[in-house]
């Protein structure tokens, strides 16, 4: 079980959605299975199919962010000295490219509108760890090539 890096944001806002989905959104989800039962046959009532629907999907969430907790370390980008380390946002350029791109090495539930995310165990993540703005990093993509990139600013 590989451990998964979040900012204490997104560690705050994960504790906060799961705290709210065992306790108000099961409520809710209960509700609306009752309410739905009420209605009478339920091989042909499609309330209580979607509202069962729905508690499937929610108890997913809440196992996938039980997961997700269970297994995260917090990083604070700001303390690496600006190499690049897990929540750093790196601006890159592909060798014979000039379109720079932004990734912020963490994990998926730091979206940010933004800024595409990058895993820190991935081929180019690993890559670029401890890496600061100038240089230039090599990495091997799953297609066989090996590709290399300039970071062109470290966050």
């Amino acid at each position: 079980m590989s451990e998964t890096h979040l900012s204490r944001q997104a560690h705050d806002r994960l504790r906060e959605e799961l705290e709210d989905l065992t306790t108000r959104g099961r409520v809710e989800i209960a509700r609306a299975i009752e309410a739905a039962r009420m209605l009478g046959d339920l091989s042909e009532n499609g309330d209580y199919h979607a509202a069962k629907d729905s508690q499937g999907k929610m108890e997913s969430r809440i196992r996938h962010i039980e997961r997700i907790l269970a297994r995260a370390t917090i990083v604070d980008s700001t303390e690496t000295g600006g190499a690049i380390a897990a929540g750093s946002t790196v601006s890159l350029r592909y060798e014979g490219d000039d379109e720079i791109e932004r990734y912020l090495l963490g994990s998926i539930e730091e979206r940010v509108d933004d800024v595409q995310i990058m895993t820190p165990g991935s081929p180019l993540g690993q890559a670029l760890l401890g890496k600061r703005a100038g240089e230039t990093a090599e990495y091997e993509a799953p297609g066989g090539a090996v590709l290399k990139v300039e970071i062109v600013d470290v966050a």
